[in-house]
């Protein structure tokens, strides 16, 4: 897959089809759209081109709004879109000059000039333009003079289980794992870099990795504990993953570190990638490190007995 970090960098190809929107997540219901486009293009010998927005448009036009968070860095959403097939990624700085761009200048501009679109395919509602102004209808209208075809994916198509990515933000902040990963379709992941700490579970027989996450948009579950797949060097193991402020040792901020079953080696400064199965419990405070121990026990068993039963796709 080519990424394109402006539209200046994109050459204009002879049979573009074309979507765009933000694609937080890629879930089931951007990997309809995906689907399709792949259909169109496979059909008519054409090339897949998402365009998509970064930042996120909300974080630019509302930015007293800062509580929102993304399920996917634009690394991961690459990557997503690249597992998915898509061969061109265009990537669009949102600013708020391009903000005030009207959709009739998007569609002459951006999909004509820039692109080449000879078919765009679009979820149902899907808005664009100053004040969310274009539309399927405006598109629907405008399209011959700009010499492409313009299809929409119905809501019944789309949206049979209500998908959004707010919805999955939500599942993700109430613990609810089971139906993130229906909604995205895969596990929910973050990605960072292993970090030093205390050591302290070493000294209780369950050695940690602490996780810093580079992105401070990126969402972060619900406190608690979870049985996790870990992926290093293109290697997955078995593990259980803490997100909390340890208050049985009277911690005071949140760390988030990862218990990898039976894997002993030296990460520090090296990158994992870890996959959330199933939430285990809650975080609480205990009486002291002994049981603490116990409870570490406890939630190894009960994880190596929820990954044993899991089937895992990345």
């Amino acid at each position: 897959m080519k990424i394109y970090h402006s539209p200046d960098d994109f050459t204009r190809l002879s049979n573009a089809v074309v979507t765009s929107g933000t694609f937080d997540g890629v879930h089931v219901g951007h990997q309809k759209i995906l689907h399709r486009l792949k259909e169109i293009a496979g059909r008519n010998a054409g090339e897949t081109v998402v365009i998509t927005f970064w930042p996120h448009p909300q974080m630019v036009l509302h930015p007293e709004k800062d509580s929102l968070k993304l399920l996917n860095t634009f690394e991961e959403k690459a990557e997503l879109l690249k597992a998915e097939g898509i061969q061109h990624l265009l990537r669009i700085a949102f600013t708020k000059e391009f903000s005030q761009l009207s959709s009739l200048d998007f569609i002459q501009r951006i999909l004509v000039q820039t692109i080449g679109t000879k078919k765009l395919v679009i979820g149902y509602d899907h808005r664009f333009g100053h004040n969310r102004e274009g539309s399927f209808e405006q598109l629907k209208i405008n399209a011959p003079t700009y010499g492409f075809d313009v299809e929409e994916i119905s809501r019944q198509d789309i949206d049979r289980v209500t998908v959004s990515s707010s919805k999955i933000r939500q599942a993700l902040e109430n613990s609810d794992i089971k139906t993130a990963t229906e909604l995205l379709g895969k596990p929910y992941s973050l990605t960072g870099r292993v970090v030093k700490g205390d050591q302290l579970g070493r000294t209780l027989g369950f050695p940690t990795a602490n996780i810093e996450i580079d992105s401070r948009y990126k969402l972060i579950p619900a406190e608690g504990i979870y049985a996790v797949m870990v992926s290093h060097e293109n290697y997955f193991y078995k593990g259980m993953l803490y997100i909390g402020q340890r208050p049985t040792v009277n911690g005071t901020k949140r760390v988030i570190e990862v218990n990898i079953f039976d894997f002993s080696r030296d990460i520090y400064g090296e990158n994992l990638t870890v996959y959330f199965c199933q939430w285990l419990r809650g975080d609480k405070k205990l009486n002291g490190l002994d049981e603490l121990k116990h409870q570490l026990k406890l939630d190894r068993i009960e994880s190596e007995r929820i990954l044993k039963s899991t089937t895992f796709i990345p």
